[in-house]
């Protein structure tokens, strides 16, 4: 708020300004104000922090992404966030070529969906790489076949499923993928007027390189904009403790799938006795039917067992536990 002038400045003020000992013009602000044009056909609903915070998430989202996929096509992926803006959809559309790959993903529980857009050069790499190719990309883009499908199909799955981590500190994701479109004109899933938040990742498989586009629409994050500033954010992730994510990864080890075979016996043979067993021979191993069998988790040598049957199947009941050094 400006000075307070008292009557008597006020009386002086007048008095000079009839006399012409001060000018009107001199008193006048001279400093303009930068006037910013405002457009109400698309108002500017995702501020700097809003996509700010979107960069974080998926940019954790890339590291996920270059850690995961490798194990799919066995080669090396470098990804980065290379920019955010926000645009009507229309113009996001309209900038698509055809063939594109366009995976639309119900965004549960958030009400609405997402799309993601995968380059075709991309495309056509990890195809060529889960088929047992170089990872080339096509010469000249073309439609994509069935069996081409189910598998960019099985990809952008991979790709949706990851995530889910990346926004566990905004909401508790549980994304589905609906479909997979090749052509933009069947993704009209967002009105052309709706504003949505574009995350560009600059994604490079082996020698191939291309974008990946997350496009977020305001009404399917309407509900969560408030979470979305990098205060909120690095509070939760403040409050997250290392046990959680050492619960985390034993829950992830559970899961895995080892080997574990119970060793009958050994024995050697020469090849010629080898080529010419017939039903019927006995072969001699080294172990007595009394002795107990080793069994193998993987190739370390873990439990002693008995052999026996469980409801019509071969079965074994584990008669000790081999500690580390035995």
């Amino acid at each position: 708020m400006g000075e307070v002038l008292s009557q008597n400045e006020i009386d002086n003020l007048l008095a000079a300004l009839s006399s012409g000992e001060i000018d009107a013009d001199d008193m006048s602000d001279s400093s303009d104000k930068q006037v910013k044009n405002y457009d109400f056909k698309r108002p500017t609903k995702f501020s700097k922090e809003h996509l700010r915070t979107l960069e974080i998430i998926y940019e954790h989202y890339g590291r996920l992404l270059s850690t995961s996929l490798p194990i799919y096509l066995r080669k090396n992926i470098q990804i980065s966030v290379a920019s955010s803006e926000t645009v009507i959809f229309s113009e996001f559309t309209n900038a698509l070529s055809n063939p594109v790959i366009l995976g639309i993903v119900n965004f549960q529980p958030l009400g609405g969906t997402i799309i993601i857009e995968l380059a075709t050069q991309l495309g056509y790499a990890m195809i060529d790489r889960m088929l047992g190719g170089a990872g080339e990309p096509l010469d000249k883009n073309r439609d994509f076949t069935e069996i081409e499908m189910t598998i960019i199909e099985k990809m952008m799955v991979v790709c949706m499923q990851l995530m889910r981590e990346p926004w566990k500190n905004v909401v508790d994701l549980n994304p589905m993928m609906e479909r997979i479109e090749t052509n933009s004109q069947f993704a009209q899933v967002i009105a052309p007027n709706d504003m949505i938040a574009i995350v560009t990742l600059n994604m490079k498989i082996g020698d191939v390189e291309g974008f990946m586009n997350i496009c977020l629409p305001f009404f399917t994050l309407e509900s969560v904009m408030d979470k979305l500033n990098t205060k909120y954010w690095y509070a939760n992730m403040q409050e997250q403790r290392e046990e959680d994510f050492e619960e985390y990864i034993e829950a992830l080890i559970r899961r895995v799938d080892v080997p574990v075979k119970a060793v009958l016996g050994r024995t050697k043979v020469a090849v010629n006795d080898f080529v010419n067993i017939q039903v019927g021979d006995i072969i001699r191993l080294d172990t007595d039917v009394e002795n107990d069998l080793n069994v193998y988790v993987g190739n370390i040598r873990k439990f002693t067992a008995l052999p026996g049957s469980s409801k019509d199947k071969y079965a074994v009941r584990v008669t000790s536990v081999v500690r580390e050094g035995e």
